[in-house]
């Protein structure tokens, strides 16, 4: 990355906080899945007011943001005139600036043309939408209840309705998945020149259905020689094609397309969440919502913060959770920046160990940042131990 290139990855943004708002709710569970969701519908409509009255109760707290991302759960299985509701409901109680990106997470099967013709319409302004695989076996096998068929039309409809800022979710590291198949996938994606892509490892939690079955011996994950080659072949094809890896699954079609509201996350920027199992953080405090429909609305019904629990973080804590985000970005770690925010003064603590992480070509110092490699990015997680 040249000089010109990592200045514009590092420009200094005001740290406005972002709002994410949770709608639990599925028709159906993938069985990878393990974030927090119901696939009873029928609690929508009353889940929808209360998820305003939360709103009204912290806004007093967080007054102006600049991006909106609406997630789940499957926020694409809401009615326009639901979205539209939960929308008003944000402009009412907080101040969204005049360029906020608004995001919604989509399922493929729920995006017809005339749906996203009415998203654009009442203010969505990016999409991020789950393909996961274009191979109708691998969405069978991960329990996805769209098409291959579905995939590509919801792509094509997307442009016919105008978004301009479409991500797409891929999945690698399937079992029996052949490098050759994803490389497939990917072409595939880059056909509809997407602003943004997102490639996962799959990854399985004990609790998902297929972490079960994963526990009784029924299949096989890749081996990590394997996962690495399917990393680091997968970087190499997206950014000879134009793209930037600005962390470790995230891939722009340039700078302007990075995900605004992400990246939030990954540099200590306070952010609000809203809904169930939704997280928040706020100087040096973190909170999260009970991770329950049930005990969310009986809460909030009852004038009561649906909060489960509230963790205040040292500056040990914080210190090492910025050396672990930064790490995990291609932008890095500012080492003047981390000295005034943590008193820490990295190049020295770490002098003997950031000349061999050098030489083994997982880190660069370069104009006072200590940035990762494409090697260094796969093994982000060790990396920050050092």
């Amino acid at each position: 990355m040249n000089a010109q290139s990592h200045q514009s990855l590092n420009s200094n943004i005001p740290k406005i906080p972002g709002l994410y708002l949770h709608i639990p709710f599925c028709k159906t569970k993938c069985g990878y899945c393990d974030f927090y969701s119901i696939t009873a519908l029928s609690p929508i409509p009353g889940f929808l007011e209360v998820l305003v009255h939360e709103m009204e109760m912290v806004r007093d707290k967080f007054h102006s943001f600049d991006t909106v991302y609406i997630g789940g759960g499957t926020p694409s299985i809401l009615s326009i005139e639901q979205l539209e509701f939960i929308l008003a409901g944000a402009r009412k109680n907080f101040k969204l600036l005049s360029d906020t990106e608004i995001t919604l997470e989509a399922n493929p099967g729920d995006l017809d043309l005339s749906y996203l013709k009415s998203l654009r319409h009442i203010g969505i302004n990016r999409l991020n939408i789950g393909i996961q695989s274009f191979d109708q076996k691998i969405l069978d096998f991960l329990g996805r209840r769209h098409t291959s068929e579905q995939a590509f039309s919801a792509i094509e409809n997307s442009r016919k309705a105008g978004f301009d800022n479409i991500g797409l979710d891929l999945i690698y590291g399937i079992p029996e998945q052949k490098m050759e198949l994803w490389m497939t996938t990917l072409d595939h994606a880059l056909a509809f020149s997407p602003e943004h892509l997102s490639c996962y490892q799959l990854s399985l939690g004990s609790r998902t259905p297929l972490g079960r079955r994963y526990g009784k011996g029924e299949f096989e994950l890749p081996g990590e020689a394997l996962q690495l080659d399917f990393f680091m072949k997968t970087a190499q094809w997206l950014e000879d094609r134009g793209y930037i890896q600005y962390e470790v699954s995230n891939f722009a079609r340039g700078t302007a397309f990075f995900s605004r509201h992400n990246q939030k996350y990954w540099d200590h920027t306070p952010y609000l969440g809203l809904g169930p199992a939704a997280h928040s953080f706020l100087k040096n405090e973190r909170w999260w919502n009970h991770r329950s429909v049930d005990q969310y609305v009986a809460d909030i019904e009852a004038g009561k913060p649906p909060i489960d629990e509230i963790e205040s973080l040292t500056m040990d804590q914080l210190k090492l959770e910025a050396l672990f985000l930064g790490l995990r970005t291609r932008k890095g770690i500012h080492l003047q920046g981390f000295f005034d925010n943590y008193r820490c003064d990295l190049a020295a603590e770490k002098r003997y160990i950031l000349p061999r992480l050098e030489k083994e070509g997982l880190l660069s110092l370069q104009d006072g940042y200590l940035i990762p490699t494409r090697a260094g990015l796969a093994v982000a997680d060790r990396l920050a131990l050092m």
